[in-house]
Parts: structure tokens; sequence; C-alpha cells
């Protein structure tokens, strides 16, 4: 019977003790996909090393169904980022903290934009994802009549609605576009010569900042446990990994952390 002398008996809550099954979407870049190339899957390759396992992964796509196909079905056993209060699982503490941001070409004048309230976006072509929380806050604030929608759901081995938003407003058909911060940091680093500010100053509608951990079943309370120490031992570079994809992260205050502060916890 597998033991861990930190947090005690894994061996019923875990498919494989001597091995870390990550559940992960097989093309949902920047975070997995097949190959190995997202941050999800760096973290996990880190991860799977500090806990002196090997890896395996069970990819299916992150569409309604995802948890319970995956981590509820006993397939795999943590899910790399899941947001804060979203009881489909139980949460890790919080490895990092991040927002919706709003990316526009450096130049444009629309740079400097840290709110959608921000008069200089009036008449102006927004992007965004359609039924995402900041589509709310655009609407409140008389955005969406100029608005360009872009599918929430979609096949991601056909589609890619973050990529499209980022080359619409390369080339000139759309003024700005708002995108979850992971994906904004990523296709704008990939594009260049893109401004992206978190949107972390909205007054009205939701919050846009989130707090993001790892998932695990909620009975695994012998590895939640296991999870946390290897976070908190390990934030320094755990933020590296995601400053290197681009991923705007925020301290508690809201202030960004970059490359030079990655080894401050969010």
């Amino acid at each position: 019977m597998a033991q861990t002398k930190d947090s005690g008996d894994l061996s019923f809550e875990l498919v494989d003790p001597n091995v870390l099954r990550v559940c992960a979407d097989p093309r949902n870049l920047p975070f997995s996909n097949e190959k190995g190339e997202g941050f999800e899957n760096k973290l996990a390759e880190f991860l799977a090393g500090k806990l002196g396992k090997k890896l395996d992964y069970v990819f299916f796509p992150q569409a309604t169904g995802f948890v319970r196909m995956t981590l509820g079905a006993h397939r795999c056993d943590v899910i790399m980022g899941f947001p804060q209060g979203d009881d489909l699982v139980q949460g890790t503490n919080p490895y990092y903290r991040t927002s919706y941001a709003l990316v526009a070409k450096a130049g444009s004048g629309l740079e400097e934009v840290d709110t959608l309230e921000d008069a200089k976006l009036k008449g102006k072509h927004v992007g965004i994802v359609a039924g995402t929380p900041p589509a709310t806050n655009m609407a409140l604030a008389g955005l969406m009549g100029d608005a360009k929608p872009y599918p929430l759901m979609i096949d991601t081995r056909f589609d890619n609605s973050a990529q499209a938003m980022i080359d619409d407003l390369v080339a000139g058909k759309i003024d700005a576009g708002v995108l979850w911060g992971p994906m904004a940091g990523f296709y704008a680093k990939k594009a260049g010569s893109l401004h992206v500010t978190p949107l972390v100053k909205e007054s009205s509608g939701p919050k846009l900042v989130y707090r993001i951990g790892m998932g695990v079943r909620p009975a695994d309370q012998n590895w939640k446990r296991q999870l946390n120490k290897v976070i908190q031992e390990n934030q320094g570079e755990i933020n590296k990994i995601l400053v290197e994809f681009g991923v705007p992260l925020l301290d508690e205050s809201d202030r960004p952390l970059g490359a030079e502060t990655a080894k401050k916890a969010p």
C-alpha cells in the first residue's frame, strides 16, 4: 500500500499513487495540448518531478461533461487549472491570480485603457467572446452595439476564438479585444506589438479577477494537502513558468507581477 510521509495514505484516492494522472484538453493552448506545449503541461511536468511520479494524461475536450468524464470517472486525479469557488471540483490553494484583459495595438491610444468604462472605447469595435463575464461589463458600458462577438463554444480541432480575435486586431478589423488573461498574454506575445492590460478596475458588472488552483475530487483530502504543500514550496518556480507564457499575474492588491517579481507569491 503506497504511503507518503507528508500526507497520509494516497492509495485509496489516486488512480495510481506512482503516476501523476492529469485531466487535460488535447487542443487548448496556452493551457494544454497533446504535444505537451501548454503552460499546464509544463506545470504538470514540474509537479511530477517534485512528487517523484511518472506523468500521464487523460485527454478530453474541456467542454460540458469534462469533469464528469475525467476526474469524476476516476480516470485521472488532477485538473491543472480551475477557478476558485467552482463547486464542480475541490480546489487546492490557488497558485495564480489573473483577470480578463484588454488587448490593443501599441500606439493606438487604447493601450493605456484599464477599464471598460473608459470613454475612449465609445464607438470602438471591441472583440468579445460571447457569454464570458466581461460581456456583461461591456453591455453596461454601452459597448455591445459596436462589438464583434466571437463564439465561446467551439470545436478546438477547427476553431480558435482567441487567435481569430488577435488576427482581426492585427489586421485592423477591430480596435481592441477582451480575452481571458492567459489567452490574451499568450496570443498577444506571439503577435508582437500588442499591449495587454488586466481589467481590475471595473466598478459595475462582475469582477473580472480570479484565483486559479488545481481541481481534485471532493473526497481526496490527503491528495489536496500534498498538492498544497508543493504549491507553497515552489511558488516562485510556478510563477516563472506562467510569466514565460505571458500570463498576466496579479498580486492580492491587483498589482502586476512581472518576471522580476516572479518569486513573490500571487
